[in-house]
């Protein structure tokens, strides 16, 4: 079980993963080295499964963001799954779910071209219903 302690840490960690673990026992009122051995364990334990960066994809060029609901033709889902390997610079996410669709994909893309050209191209193996994220 977490405690309240464990709590702060991963709010803490969420907020900055690069946080020493000096300044995140300050934060939690512990020890450096009892902070670092409570973010050991939640590691262990995998509570945590990793560290990662936000990427601001506007400045990397990407301008278009679309989630995409995914209708599969058939119960094979193999010839998209494929299909999706190569597409993996506009691949953010693919959510397989439950509900009306099969999978939600989220994507990004330069610019309207390729997101056309993307589509024509998912529409050989699936039907889809597109939606563009205006602000997050």
């Amino acid at each position: 079980m977490l405690d309240h302690t464990d709590l702060r840490i991963l709010d803490e960690l969420s907020r900055n993963s690069r946080i020493s673990m000096k300044e995140l026992g300050e934060k939690i009122h512990l020890s450096g080295p009892a902070a670092s051995a409570r973010v050991e364990k939640l590691e262990k334990n995998n509570i945590i499964e990793g560290y990662t960066i936000n990427i601001n994809q506007l400045k990397m060029g990407y301008y278009v963001h679309a989630l995409i609901n995914i209708f599969t033709k058939s119960t094979y889902h193999q010839p998209y799954l494929s299909f999706l390997k190569t597409q993996e610079e506009y691949v953010l996410n693919n959510y397989k779910i439950s509900g009306d669709s099969c999978y939600i994909l989220e994507c990004k893309f330069p610019s309207n071209k390729e997101l056309d050209k993307f589509l024509v191209e998912l529409n050989e193996h699936v039907n889809y219903k597109l939606s563009i994220i205006i602000n997050k």
